[in-house]
């Protein structure tokens, strides 16, 4: 009987992903164990992480292209500035706001800082039609600085 519902319950996963989601917070809620479909509940919590590591190196990658574009793209600057500037403290914010929230993700953005640098160059490039080489190699700044909010290259 337990192992028949689990089997109906793990096909409302795939049939109505929000009605499972509120009949797992339920089961979770009233501690029915028994009842919790946990190889989707898992895949789920695993997912979470990831979507927030995905979420933090697309906003560093931003914070990169638009500092760059700063620094660099001269003949936009005038035009621009106040755009870039703004979305420079709009990432600045998300990411600490992120950061605040899941302290340890900080040291995942260690890991991938270079990465993301290599990204931010590659699209503040392609938007500004800037050669590549116009950009340096290496990260213009450690991540200390990338976040602060009183730094501007």
């Amino acid at each position: 009987m337990v192992s028949q519902l689990r089997q109906s319950y793990k096909a409302l996963y795939s049939a109505d992903y929000n009605l499972w989601l509120e009949q797992t917070v339920q089961k979770l809620r009233a501690q029915d164990l028994d009842g919790i479909d946990w190889e989707h509940l898992i895949e789920e919590v695993e997912d979470l992480g990831r979507s927030e590591k995905r979420r933090i190196e697309s906003l560093l990658t931003r914070l990169f292209e638009h500092l760059l574009k700063l620094k660099y793209w001269q003949s936009e600057q005038e035009y621009n500035k106040a755009h870039w500037e703004g979305e420079i403290i709009n990432f600045r914010k998300q990411l600490k706001r992120d950061l605040k929230a899941s302290p340890s993700l900080k040291r995942y953005l260690a890991e991938v800082f270079d990465e993301c640098y290599q990204d931010g160059r590659d699209i503040a490039a392609k938007r500004s039609q800037l050669p590549l080489e116009t950009f340096p190699d290496r990260p213009i700044a450690d991540l200390e600085q990338i976040l602060d909010e009183d730094w501007l290259p």
